[in-house]
């Protein structure tokens, strides 16, 4: 139940990328009101994730799952329905809510899982949520093709739907285990830092870097965002605790999450590019967006099939290990695609090993943060760790757009140059991921008992079985 709740989310993130252009035809409208239809969804969801993951830890997190896939659910209804731009724009602003799944998933697991099975329940989570991005991309054609544009909504109404059912039947009813009040103004503040920010982000290279509107979001959101970490240090019931975001296994983790993002939600939003561009420009395998969409199959694959192995090699290894030599992995896949994109194998082999080393970082990540925090901060703190990664995705499409366009040749289409520079760029996030990964606690298992709401930031947690402890 909670893989189909947390695969119905990922799925509506990037299902609609290769189809912005026919969606601007249908609705008669222009490439950079269309740009809205992901915009949106991304700014509802980096404020939703936060704080339906508090809202888990006050009032129980089966309860906010069920609000959250019903939300989806009515979100996906909307859309499929939708007559102009806007009615879309709109309902998906509502979709957006399903980004709660994620955190209510994760905590959920943590109350109800034996222990010995919650980091495999994690890491099986947590990849799916990674590879449900590129999933997305693959399929988005032949549900096109076949059925038509309106059905990458009406598939995912009727299946969150239905989950949302089955969670309200079958998902035992969770206890509140946090304060039972949401702190208002620290909520609002949240939202209003997070819109401003990811607005700025996502829309500067169509603004303007420097126009006036793009620098008075990011500066306001700055600001914003310093009243609001100035606040939550001095309410009584804080949103998000500041000395939880402190400890060695949150703030690393979640610097991990904001590189990652960046390369992943970069990469995929435009290897379909790279791979559609004609081959008369020098380069491109003139790929349909179908076929580029089997570009990333194998790469989407390889994320997911080593979630089911994540567990055991943090068990024996330890969570920086795995996470380190994640990184490591996907920075040489993207300079690997970087220098060497001329033949087919090479795409499929390069993002099968970029596949392999996401998966094995998104799959640990969750069981790091879960095992740094104690229980009654489980929602708030992955929250938080899947909303950063979301943040540094938008700044990556960013990036790997003004490097792309900045490099466009006389026939309009971007020079080859743009896409080596992009991914290069798209490597080095990665190394920073690596080195984040490098001070990581090297956590082996969850804990036995809750931690202390004062546990030190740099508390190593590692499974009971002394002969791990040696690790």
């Amino acid at each position: 139940m909670l893989l189909v709740a947390v695969a119905s989310f990922t799925l509506l993130q990037s299902m609609v990328i290769p189809v912005l252009g026919q969606l601007a035809v249908s609705y008669d409208t222009d490439q950079a009101t269309v740009s809205w239809v992901l915009t949106s969804y991304l700014l509802a969801a980096s404020v939703a994730t936060p704080l339906l993951g508090r809202l888990g830890d006050v009032v129980g997190k089966q309860r906010m799952l069920v609000v959250t896939l019903a939300a989806l659910s009515v979100g996906s209804l909307l859309a499929a329905l939708a007559p102009s731009i806007g009615w879309l724009i709109a309902a998906r602003v509502v979709q957006g809510a399903g980004g709660g799944v994620l955190p209510l998933s994760f905590g959920i697991i943590r109350d109800e899982f034996p222990r010995a099975k919650v980091n495999g329940a994690l890491s099986i989570v947590a990849s799916l949520a990674a590879v449900g991005f590129g999933i997305g991309i693959v399929i988005a054609g032949p549900i096109v093709d076949s059925l038509g544009f309106h059905w990458l909504f009406w598939l995912p109404m009727i299946v969150t739907a239905l989950a949302a059912t089955a969670a309200l039947v079958w998902i035992p009813r969770s206890r509140a285990t946090g304060p039972a009040r949401l702190p208002l103004a620290p909520a609002v503040l949240l939202a209003g830092w997070l819109v401003a920010v990811l607005l700025g982000v996502s829309q500067g290279n169509t603004w303007g870097w420097t126009s006036p509107v793009v620098i008075g979001l990011m500066v306001g959101g700055v600001a914003l965002m310093a009243v609001w970490i100035w606040l939550e240090h001095r309410v009584r019931t804080p949103l998000i605790d500041m000395a939880m975001m402190r400890r060695r296994g949150v703030w690393t983790t979640n610097v991990v999450s904001a590189c990652v993002g960046f390369g992943l939600f970069a990469s995929f939003g435009f290897l379909p590019q790279f791979l559609q561009t004609p081959s008369e420009a020098g380069y491109g395998f003139d790929a349909t967006i179908a076929e580029s969409g089997w570009f990333l199959l194998p790469s989407a694959m390889a994320s997911f099939a080593v979630g089911f192995l994540t567990a055991r090699l943090v068990r024996g290894l330890g969570a920086r290990v795995v996470v380190t030599g994640g990184a490591l992995m996907t920075a040489v896949a993207f300079g690997l695609l970087a220098l060497l994109h001329d033949q087919a194998w090479q795409i499929y082999a390069w993002t099968t090993l970029q596949g392999l080393g996401s998966g094995l970082v998104f799959s640990s990540l969750a069981g790091v943060v879960i095992a740094s925090v104690p229980a009654h901060q489980t929602g708030v703190a992955s929250g938080m760790n899947a909303n950063i990664r979301t943040i540094g995705g938008s700044l990556g499409s960013a990036v790997m757009t003004g490097v792309v366009v900045g490099h466009v040749t006389a026939t309009g289409l971007p020079s080859e140059e743009g896409y080596t520079i992009g991914f290069l760029v798209l490597a080095g996030a990665m190394l920073l991921a690596a080195a984040a990964a490098a001070h990581m606690p090297n956590i082996h298992d969850q804990p036995d008992d809750e931690l202390p709401d004062d546990a030190p930031g740099d508390r190593e947690v590692v499974d009971a079985d002394p002969a791990l402890r040696a690790a």
